[in-house]
């Protein structure tokens, strides 16, 4: 292959800005989580007529990314204009063919969330709360113009899941309010000002959700195959059938199934499954050791990590653990917000944790807190923050990656990599192969496996959503609340095929690529994070057209 050509690679540069700042534009909230806080305090553009005119103009760059010869471009710049493509492809995608802001209200009240400024210092919090005062004098307009773009025949769950959603937020407003202190009164008066009317926009909003948009909804959400399938390569540039799919997570399910009811076997005294997951739930503490568990958890992977040299650790990060805001308590058990690449106020990340409420009933408080168990919190803990997703974004801020690769973000590959350490830490010894520490890392997977089957099953194949909940319960062992829950989140959320999908290729990859000499797995999974975290269909051209570090 010839040199890179100087001139058309100065070309692309300019571009990759242009396709960049076109995502930023539609999608503040993306640049914020970046660390670009030049987009602070905006909303994202929804009004129908700058919708249509982002589209004519991602259009015109789909256009230019296609024009010309890519040979002229180095093989991993060829890559990045296959990513920006399918970054624009995405946007679009949920534009014009999921028609997002057209049939699902859940993303409005997400967009409203006000975390991304309070969750670390990466400015003076006097800066930060004029970012959040914006937001929140643009909320009262900018939720009447949500409800005129709604149709009014919404899907039924989204209706439902949206209501739940929306409770919480006039909480979070004043959370944040609280947040700003007595050194900043003016502004704090300024804040409440605005908080008012954005609390009751909020209300009216759920009111007309409940009132006028919840009456009229119906059961129908399903993508249909031929969506199905453009989402497939939007997100991650594969080119799979539903059927296709649905094979690789079934195969894996059985894999997964075998293993686990061998352990159950050989516990004494031999047990089903269903009552081994129980006694395994017994190992847990109280309602106020939930948290401090978590910490130790927390500094317990870190170590494993460091000693084990399976990846590269930074030697200055911090990782804080907090409750879960009571806005996303309903969609959220725990979740790891990182740094981003951009940010240039340190590098800590927020494990959030959701802890038990004291309103429920002694008996939902105590199965809450089984399902954090102290072996599932160490698998969790092993999934959010080491090695998973906070040290895969670590990788991600010290990464010579393009522009392109640190602003545009698979699922696949953030949740693959992180489903895929929780196998990781049991093959390399972090909890020994047969214990609870194994089988409750099976049982996580499982549920992986499911989302992925019951992903295809109910946009694709015709899957009820009691259909659903019920394989969840068969073949996952949960709950029935827990199974119906995780139907629900199937009907808006078809791309929880992503963690199974991404495992599934980077344990793929590895077999192709990790040699067997010493420290093989490290120059691997250090090589592999190197790349940003980019659509796993990239991955394998990015491993063959990018040489290792010496």
């Amino acid at each position: 292959m010839s040199p890179p050509d100087s001139d058309a690679s100065a070309r692309f540069d300019l571009l990759e800005r242009k396709v960049v700042d076109s995502l930023f534009e539609l999608n503040p909230s993306l640049a914020v989580g970046l660390g670009v806080h030049e987009y602070d305090g905006r909303l994202p553009p929804i009004e129908r007529d700058a919708t249509d005119a982002w589209l004519r103009r991602s259009d015109q760059l789909l256009a230019e990314l296609r024009h010309g010869d890519p040979d002229r471009l180095g093989a991993g710049r060829q890559i990045d204009r296959r990513l920006l493509e399918l970054a624009l492809e995405g946007c679009q995608f949920d534009l014009r063919e999921s028609a997002e802001y057209d049939r699902n209200p859940m993303g409005y009240f997400g967009a409203l969330s006000l975390t991304a400024y309070t969750v670390r210092p990466y400015a003076p919090l006097a800066a930060r709360g004029e970012a959040m005062l914006r937001v929140l004098q643009a909320v009262p307009a900018w939720l009447r113009t949500a409800e005129r773009r709604l149709r009014p025949e919404l899907p039924l769950p989204f209706v439902q899941i949206a209501l739940s959603m929306g409770q919480g937020l006039p909480q979070h407003f004043a959370d944040c309010e609280q947040r700003l202190g007595p050194e900043l009164e003016e502004l704090a008066g300024r804040f409440r000002k605005a908080r008012e009317p954005a609390a009751d926009a909020v209300r009216a909003f759920h009111r007309a959700l409940e009132e006028r948009f919840l009456p009229r909804a119906s059961p129908e959400f399903a993508l249909g195959e031929a969506h199905y399938r453009r989402l497939l390569w939007v997100r991650e540039g594969i080119s799979l059938s539903p059927e296709e799919l649905r094979a690789r997570g079934e195969a894996d399910l059985r894999r997964n199934q075998e293993r686990l009811e061998a352990i159950v076997r050989s516990a004494p005294p031999a047990r089903t499954v269903t009552a081994y997951m129980e006694r395994i739930g017994d190992d847990h503490g109280s309602a106020e050791e939930l948290l401090p568990e978590t910490r130790r958890c927390v500094a317990e992977t870190e170590r494993w990590i460091r000693e084990s040299g399976l990846i590269s650790l930074p030697s200055s990060v911090l990782c804080r653990v907090e409750e879960t805001p009571a806005f996303a308590r309903a969609l959220s058990t725990a979740s790891m917000n990182p740094p981003g690449p951009f940010e240039a106020q340190g590098s800590d990340g927020v494990y959030y944790v959701t802890t038990v409420d004291p309103a429920w009933t002694a008996q939902q408080q105590e199965q809450w807190l089984r399902t954090l168990c102290r072996p599932i919190l160490r698998n969790v803990t092993v999934h959010e923050v080491y090695p998973g997703h906070y040290l895969q974004f670590l990788h991600l801020r010290q990464s010579s990656a393009s522009l392109a690769r640190r602003c545009c973000l698979s699922a696949s590959f953030t949740e693959g990599w992180a489903h895929y350490c929780e196998q990781l830490a049991i093959e390399e010894g972090f909890g020994a192969p047969g214990t609870p520490a194994e089988a409750v890392q099976l049982q996580d997977a499982l549920l992986r496996d499911c989302r992925l089957i019951v992903s295809v099953g109910l946009h694709c194949q015709g899957m009820s959503l009691a259909q659903g909940a019920e394989f969840f319960r068969r073949e996952a062992h949960l709950e029935p609340l827990n199974a119906e829950r995780e139907t629900m989140r199937g009907t808006f959320n078809p791309e929880y095929y992503c963690y199974t999908l991404g495992k599934l290729e980077i344990l793929r990859l590895r077999g192709q690529r990790a040699d067997s000499g010493p420290g093989s797995l490290r120059r691997f999974h250090d090589r592999l994070l190197s790349f940003g975290c980019p659509p796993v269909g990239l991955l394998e051209g990015l491993l063959a057209s990018e040489p290792s570090a010496p």
